[in-house]
């Protein structure tokens, strides 16, 4: 039986702000942009209690929480903290897949310290890391990888859950499909109408019968939901794409207004990104996204082998046209990386599910 761990920092960049300036702690707070057009990046679980999420904008933030502090971010801080972090991992495993600078997967299976004792690392692990680094993680074991993910959230912030191998049943049955990664927004709703609404009701399905409705994802949650995950972590983490994205200080439904910051912005800081990815890879996809003024977010996407302006103007006109012209508050291109120069193009960029 293989022993997982999921490590996720307790809202990293705003605990780090909280670290370096206390008087921080006690305020709800967030990190993002100057303007009231800027969009959070995290915030605070004080600033959470009044729904300040990240990727909120400023504006609706405030209109939310009117005493909420935004700071700018660090990132150069938050990536020494993330250095410090895994450090701490690399003491009891060599099996590390990360996820971002504030999680990561750890297989502990053959790990010798703490007499093997996955639960026992775990806290010795979340014991390290605020030694090391004065912030706080919540863990999550168990032994199938999809259930530590899970886990890791149960008891936030700076908590542990455990799901012992004879539990993985019945905490599969009372799960909700919601926290299942991959269920999005969308899927969701689709299970809902189904009447599906926790892992025994999948159990209870046919597997073709999920996989008819939902491809092959159907498949992939009727195989979580029976407790089958043979994925290890990890360690090499092959990157599937590039991409930037611009909000605007007022909406905007002029498409040459729309073109010019693609073309004159966005375009040159992607190829800049990008240049030494598209070297080594090669590109598979371009893609654009757009968020309209009432935040519905949609995207476009063709296959096509290098980065050309054009193209990802026509994919936005097509996406304004599709929409009849809705105002735009924010837009995003990305290029979608070929595993090798020989190989096929990967899955969509924008999986907004």
């Amino acid at each position: 039986m293989r022993k997982f761990i999921h490590i996720d920092m307790d809202c990293f960049y705003a605990a780090v702000e909280m670290r370096d300036n206390p008087e921080l702690a006690n305020v709800p707070m967030a990190i993002g942009g100057n303007s009231h057009r800027g969009v959070l990046s995290t915030a605070n679980y004080l600033a959470r209690e009044f729904g300040v999420r990240s990727a909120m904008s400023n504006y609706q933030a405030k209109k939310l929480c009117p005493n909420l502090v935004i700071v700018p971010g660090r990132m150069p801080v938050y990536k020494e903290a993330s250095v410090q972090i895994r450090a701490v991992f690399s003491k009891y495993t060599d099996l590390i897949e990360p996820l971002s600078l504030d999680e990561a997967y750890l297989d502990v299976t053959d790990s010798r310290h703490c007499a093997g004792s996955a639960t026992l690392i775990a806290e010795k692990i979340r014991a390290d890391i605020f030694d090391a680094t004065g912030l706080t993680a919540s863990a999550g074991v168990a032994p199938i990888k999809f259930l530590a993910k899970i886990a890791s959230d149960e008891n936030k912030p700076n908590g542990q859950f455990v799901i012992t191998p004879s539990e993985v049943g019945d905490f599969i049955d009372t799960l909700a499909l919601k926290k299942i990664p991959g269920v999005g927004k969308v899927t969701q709703q689709k299970l809902q109408a189904m009447g599906l609404a926790y892992g025994k009701d999948i159990k209870a399905c046919e597997e073709h019968f999920l996989t008819q409705r939902f491809g092959k994802f159907g498949g992939v949650l009727w195989r979580r939901c029976q407790g089958i995950d043979e994925r290890g972590v990890e360690t090499h983490r092959v990157r599937k794409s590039v991409g930037v994205e611009t909000t605007f200080s007022e909406d905007t439904s002029e498409f040459e207004v729309l073109k010019a910051r693609l073309v004159n912005d966005l375009l040159p800081e992607l190829n800049r990104r990008a240049v030494k990815h598209i070297q080594e890879r090669g590109i598979a996809k371009l893609g654009v996204k757009v968020k309209f003024f009432d935040f519905q977010q949609v995207s476009k996407e063709c296959q096509f082998d290098v980065l050309d302006a054009n193209v990802l103007c026509n994919l936005l006109n097509e996406l304004l046209a599709r929409y009849r012209h809705k105002p735009v508050r924010l837009i995003g291109i990305q290029i979608g990386l070929l595993d090798s120069k020989h190989s096929q193009p990967q899955l969509g960029l924008f999986d907004l599910d």
